[in-house]
C-alpha cells in the first residue's frame, strides 16, 4: 500500500502516525499494553481525529509489505527506546500491529476545503523518497545494531515516508549526533514532503557550528529590518519587550540557535555607533515599521529604543549561547554607491507617499533622508534591507527590470533566495493576467488503490506546526499565511496565540 500525500504541515504540529506512536512509549516508563493502547488512542485523536488516518496508513504499509518479523523487531524497540516490547505481553510485533490495524483501519481523507490559493503539490516520486531516506540511514552513525538494515528494508519495501519518520524518531530516542550538513538534507526532505518543521528539529541532537552573523544560512530577512516587519501593525499585545524577545529568538531552522539575536545586536550596534541623531533614528524605525510601535508617542527616542533592542538581544545570547561574545564586524562599503543609486531611483515613488497616512503620517521624503544616512554613515547592507522594507510599507509598484536589479544587489550582499522576493511586492511579468477564480489543487495521490476503504470524516486543516524559537523551514512565508488563514477561519476570525510560540505582534481582529 502506498500513501496519499497531504500537506501535513497544515494538519500537524509535529510528528504523526506510527512514528509518533513509538515516541509516546519512549517518553513513558515501561508502559503496559493498556497504557500503550491509550497512547494509540491519544495519537489517533490528534488534530481533531485526523491522526487516525496516518496511523492506519502507516500500520497497513508495514503489514502489507511482507517484511519478516525480525525486521519489525529490530526497528520497533529502537524507536520506542526499548520502553515497550509487545513480546513481554505475549504478542509478536505483527500481532500487535494487527491489533492496532483493527482499531485504526486505513482510510482515505476526503478532499479538504481550501481557504487560500495553492501551489500545485510538489511532484515527488516514491522512489525518490526511498532513495533519499536510505542515503540518510547510511550516513547516520551510532545507531543500535541491526537498526540501519531494518530501516532500509522499511523504506524500500514498505514506505519511504514512514522510514524517514522512524529514522528521525530513532535518532532522537538514542540522542544520535547529527552533523549540520545532514540536518540540512533532512530539512530539505522534510520540506519536499510538506512536513511540519518541528518533526525534524525538535529533539534532534544537531551539531551546530559556532554563531557567525556573516554566514547567511537563512533564506529570508534578518536583523533590524526583520524586527521592523515583525512589529508592523503592532497594537501593544504582547508588550514591546516581549515582542523584542520574540524577534531576538526568531532563529531560522537552518541557523545555530542565537544567530537571530547576534544579527539583531549587530544592526542595533551599528546604528548606535553611527552619528545619526535620535530624531533620525526615530523616523527610521517609525517608517520602516509602518508606525508599528509609536516610540515617539511613548516618549522613547530612537537611541533609547536601539539600546533596548541590543539589551534584549544580549539577554537571548546569554541564555542560548553563553560562550558567544557579541561583536560588530567591519562594514562592507563596496556596495554603498549601488544602494544609494537604488534609493535615488526609487525616490520619486517614495517621496510622494506618506507612511501611516491615516494616523500621524510621516512624509516618505523624511524616510528617504533617514535611509541615505544609514547607508552613508552606518551600514549599506542594513540600509538596503531597510529600503526594501520601506518599499513594502509604502506599496511601491516595481517594474520587472527594477525588481531584477534588486535581486541582483541582494545576491551581492549574500542574502538568501527568499529575501528580496518576500520583502517587496512582486511585479507582474508582461502579458500575464490573473484569473478571477483560483483552481483548487487536489492532494497528489501516489500509485495506490484506496478504493473500498472507508472515508475519513471531512475536517478543515488543524493548526499547523512551529515552536517558540525556530521558524519553519523554506516556504515558511507561504505556509505561515496558509496556517494563519485556516486558524483564523476556525476561530471565527479571532487571533489566538499558539501554545509555546512567539508571534509577530499584529493588530487585533
Amino acid at each position: 500500500m502506498t500513501r496519499q500525500r497531504e500537506r501535513y504541515f497544515e494538519l500537524y504540529e509535529d510528528d504523526f502516525g506510527l512514528s509518533a506512536l513509538t515516541g509516546r512509549p519512549a517518553s513513558a516508563t515501561a508502559p503496559d499494553v493498556v497504557r500503550a493502547l491509550e497512547c494509540a488512542a491519544e495519537m489517533a485523536a490528534d488534530c481533531e481525529g485526523e491522526g487516525a488516518v496516518e496511523l492506519g496508513t502507516d500500520i497497513r504499509c508495514l503489514l502489507d509489505s511482507g517484511l519478516p518479523d525480525g525486521t519489525l523487531r529490530a526497528a520497533w524497540p529502537a524507536a520506542t527506546h526499548e520502553r515497550f516490547d509487545p513480546a513481554d505481553f505475549g504478542m509478536d510485533l505483527r500481532t500487535w500491529l494487527t491489533r492496532l490495524a483493527d482499531l485504526y483501519p486505513a482510510r482515505r481523507r476526503k478532499r479538504r476545503q481550501v481557504y487560500w490559493p495553492e501551489r500545485p503539490h510538489p511532484a515527488l516520486a516514491e522512489e525518490e523518497v526511498r532513495e533519499a531516506v536510505i542515503t540518510e540511514i547510511r550516513v547516520a552513525t551510532s545507531l543500535p545494531a541491526t537498526v540501519p538494515e531494518a530501516l532500509e528494508d522499511i523504506a524500500r519495501e514498505a514506505d519511504g515516508d514512514l522510514g524517514f519518520r522512524l529514522l528521525l524518531r530513532i535518532l532522537k530516542a538514542w540522542t544520535v549526533p547529527v552533523a549540520k550538513e545532514q540536518y540540512d538534507r533532512l530539512m530539505e526532505l522534510d520540506t519536499k514532503l510538506d512536513y511540519p518543521g518541528p518533526l525534524v528539529y525538535d529533539g534532534l541532537d544537531i551539531q551546530w557550528p559556532p554563531i557567525d552573523p556573516t554566514r547567511p544560512d537563512r533564506s529570508g530577512d534578518f536583523g533590524f529590518s526583520a524586527l521592523a516587519e515583525r512589529f508592523s501593525g503592532y497594537r501593544g499585545e504582547p508588550t514591546a519587550r516581549e515582542g523584542l524577545a520574540c524577534g531576538a529568538a526568531a532563529d531560522d531552522s537552518a541557523e545555530t540557535p542565537g544567530t537571530a539575536a547576534a544579527m539583531l545586536f549587530e544592526d542595533a550596534s551599528r546604528l548606535l555607533n553611527s552619528p545619526l541623531s535620535a530624531d533620525t533614528l526615530s523616523t527610521l524605525w517609525l517608517t520602516v515599521s509602518g508606525r508599528g510601535l509609536d516610540i515617539d508617542q511613548l516618549g522613547i527616542d530612537g537611541r533609547d529604543w536601539l539600546r533596548l533592542v541590543a539589551e534584549v538581544s544580549e539577554e537571548r545570547l546569554r541564555d542560548v549561547a553563553p560562550s558567544y561574545t557579541p561583536a560588530v564586524g567591519p562594514v562592507r562599503t563596496a556596495l554603498t554607491q549601488p544602494v544609494l543609486a537604488a534609493i535615488g531611483e526609487a525616490t520619486p515613488d517614495l517621496a510622494t507617499r506618506t507612511v501611516s497616512a491615516h494616523r500621524l503620517g510621516i512624509p516618505g521624503a523624511a524616510a528617504v533622508d533617514a535611509l541615505r544616512e544609514v547607508v552613508a554613515y552606518a551600514d549599506p547592507d542594513l540600509g538596503y534591507r531597510l529600503f526594501l522594507r520601506l518599499l513594502n510599507v509604502l506599496s511601491v509598484p516595481l517594474t520587472m527590470t527594477r525588481y531584477a536589479g534588486y535581486r541582483v544587489l541582494g545576491e551581492q550582499f549574500g542574502y538568501g533566495a527568499d529575501h528580496v522576493p518576500d520583502a517587496v511586492e512582486h511585479p507582474d511579468p508582461p502579458h500575464v493576467t490573473h484569473p478571477t477564480h483560483h483552481p483548487v489543487q487536489t492532494p497528489l495521490t501516489m500509485d495506490c488503490d484506496l478504493s473500498g476503504l472507508p472515508d475519513a470524516p471531512e475536517r478543515p486543516p488543524a493548526q499547523a506546526g512551529g515552536d517558540s524559537l525556530r521558524r519553519p523551514h523554506p516556504s515558511r512565508v507561504e505556509r505561515a499565511a496558509r496556517q494563519d488563514a485556516a486558524a483564523a477561519h476556525r476561530r471565527g476570525g479571532r487571533e489566538a496565540a499558539r501554545p509555546g510560540r512567539c508571534h509577530r505582534p499584529r493588530r487585533g481582529a
